[in-house]
């Protein structure tokens, strides 16, 4: 109970103090308030006992031994019952733990927050543990414990719920403001800088009733693994695309290469005998090579051109000048026979079978001026440019 009778020289004395199975609390409360004259206060290294009557507060004690005399102690003499000679006071005791209470655990969702990165709407947790302790036991009873909250886990819970709601406004107040990636936040990055900022913002809310957070201990903020997996992908895919920002040109040689490892997998997995590994073998080999011309120079790149250089406007990307094919033999060109040998062959100055001179033959077919193809119709079926006259 926290009370003991004891006899000295002859006179029953009463002993008050908070009982062991109560160290641990916020605030105890002494179950009795009826205080005889002489009796004996123990307060420890680390509470306050502060007097009540009336609901007013009337005055406190500190560490020590304290006996109870109102010609010691002057504000004892608001306590005194007349109705019993003076021998009695009336008063609510109560004693408050001023020390520090460490491994205060929480845990609470703070809600969606828009990731000012990926612009999605994720769902994010925190948990941890902090550790406070009251630092104005007078403020702390007559604004918050109110002479009736004598229960810890009463005072823990409120003190929780602060500390909690303080926290989930705080970290989607500053995501928003600072612009902090979601992915970033949950990986720790910014663990310290919220820390900083929720004890100044939890000290804003409940310095007002006499207690104080100190620090915090584990603080660790989560999200939902569904949202982690899709925040990593964009992440994947946003690396991709600067790196393409950076080659244009890459990314149509990545595009073919993927295009080309795609068939070759899947007719590797479909079988097809030897020609189908053999075309999956080459399928690969020719998307690797491809992917790995990336950064290097581009099919169609013009020595010592840079990566992003364009070409010039009317010269195809891929295709050798036109003038590579104007000594071409034609497409579906006029044969000749030869006088020597008796074989067809294409028109020229020599024999492709003798070698020997071929009499003079006059081109029966058209060339195109774009490509150099064989025309013989109105528009060349290579380019579409228009047949010559």
């Amino acid at each position: 109970m926290g009370i003991f009778d004891f006899v000295k020289g002859g006179v029953r004395e009463l002993a008050i103090a908070r009982p062991d199975e109560a160290k641990d609390f916020w605030v105890y409360k002494h179950p009795d308030q009826t205080v005889p004259m002489k009796a004996q206060l123990t307060v420890d290294a680390d509470e306050t006992a502060l007097f009540f009557r009336d609901g007013r507060f009337v005055g406190q004690f500190g560490p020590g031994r304290h006996t109870m005399d109102s010609s010691n102690i002057p504000f004892l003499g608001q306590l005194v019952d007349k109705f019993t000679g003076g021998n009695v006071f009336i008063a609510e005791v109560f004693f408050v733990n001023a020390r520090e209470h460490a491994d205060i655990k929480f845990g609470t969702s703070v809600g969606d927050v828009a990731d000012p990165e990926t612009k999605m709407q994720v769902r994010l947790m925190v948990h941890g543990s902090f550790s406070a302790r009251v630092y104005d036991p007078v403020r702390f009873l007559t604004g918050l414990v109110g002479q009736r909250m004598t229960d810890n886990q009463a005072f823990i819970g409120w003190f929780k719920s602060q500390v909690q709601k303080t926290i989930k406004e705080n970290i989607a107040e500053l995501i928003v403001k600072k612009k902090w990636p979601v992915a970033d936040v949950t990986s720790g990055a910014y663990t310290s800088d919220i820390e900083t900022e929720t004890v100044k913002e939890v000290h804003r809310h409940v310095d007002s009733y006499g207690v104080e957070i100190i620090r915090f201990g584990d603080f660790t903020i989560s999200m939902d693994a569904k949202d982690r997996e899709r925040i990593a992908r964009y992440r994947d895919r946003f690396a991709y695309a600067d790196r393409i920002s950076q080659n244009p040109q890459g990314y149509q040689q990545f595009a073919q290469a993927e295009m080309m490892l795609g068939a070759a997998e899947g007719m590797a997995k479909g079988g097809g005998g030897a020609a189908g590994n053999a075309m999956a073998g080459a399928g690969i080999g020719l998307g690797f090579g491809m992917a790995g011309q990336m950064f290097g120079q581009m099919p169609g790149q013009m020595p010592g051109q840079m990566p992003n250089q364009q070409m010039p406007a009317q010269q195809p990307m891929y295709a050798p000048p036109p003038q590579q094919f104007q000594h071409a033999p034609p497409v579906g060109a006029t044969r000749v026979t030869c006088p020597h040998c008796s074989s067809q062959v294409a028109p020229g100055k020599f024999c492709v079978e003798c070698g020997k001179t071929l009499p003079e033959v006059k081109a029966q077919a058209k060339f195109c001026a774009s490509c150099g193809a064989g025309v013989s119709g109105r528009f060349c079926a290579q380019c579409g440019t228009p047949a010559p006259a």
